[in-house]
C-alpha cells in the first residue's frame, strides 16, 4: 500500500477528516490533500513522525521503500537530493504503471537502481557544492 492510501485509511479509521489530521499535526490541509493524493512525499523523517502521532500509528508503518528512499536522501544530500529521489520515485512509478513485471522482479529492479545511485552520489561527491555537504570532507 502506497503513502497516500496508508494516511487517507488511517484517518477514516479514525473517523477524521482531512482538515482534523492538519490540525492534529500541525501541517496545512493543502499538504494533507498532496500526501493523500500521492502527489508527494514527506522529506523529513519529522513529518512522518508528526502523522503517525496525530494518527496515532507508529512511524514505521508509514514509511515504505520510496519513502524510506526520499528521506534518506533528504538527510543525507538535503532538499535537492531529496527532489531528485522523489522525481526517480516518480518516474519509475510512471514507467511500471500497468506493466506486466511480477512485483519481485520490480523489487529487484527498484534495490538495484537505489544501489546504483547512492554508489553514483559518494563517487560524485567531489561536484557537491560544499554548502550542502553533510561532512568536512573535501
Amino acid at each position: 500500500m502506497k503513502f497516500g492510501e496508508k494516511i487517507r485509511k488511517a484517518r477514516q479509521a479514525r473517523n477524521m477528516s482531512q482538515k482534523d489530521l492538519a490540525r492534529a499535526s500541525g501541517m496545512a490541509l493543502r499538504t494533507i490533500q498532496n500526501y493523500e493524493s500521492g502527489a508527494v512525499l514527506p522529506r523529513k523523517r519529522d513529518t512522518y513522525l508528526a502523522l503517525a502521532r496525530a494518527l496515532d500509528l507508529h512511524e514505521e508503518v508509514l514509511l515504505d521503500d520510496s519513502a524510506s528512499f526520499v528521506v534518506r536522501a533528504n538527510e543525507q544530500y538535503g532538499s535537492r537530493g531529496a527532489r531528485q529521489a522523489w522525481d526517480m520515485v516518480a518516474d519509475i512509478a510512471a514507467m511500471w504503471a500497468g506493466g506486466e513485471m511480477d512485483e519481485e522482479d520490480m523489487d529487484a529492479i527498484m534495490q538495484a537502481m537505489q544501489d546504483a545511485y547512492w554508489e553514483a552520489k559518494k563517487m560524485n561527491r567531489k561536484y557537491v557544492p560544499k554548502a550542502y555537504r553533510k561532512d568536512d570532507e573535501s
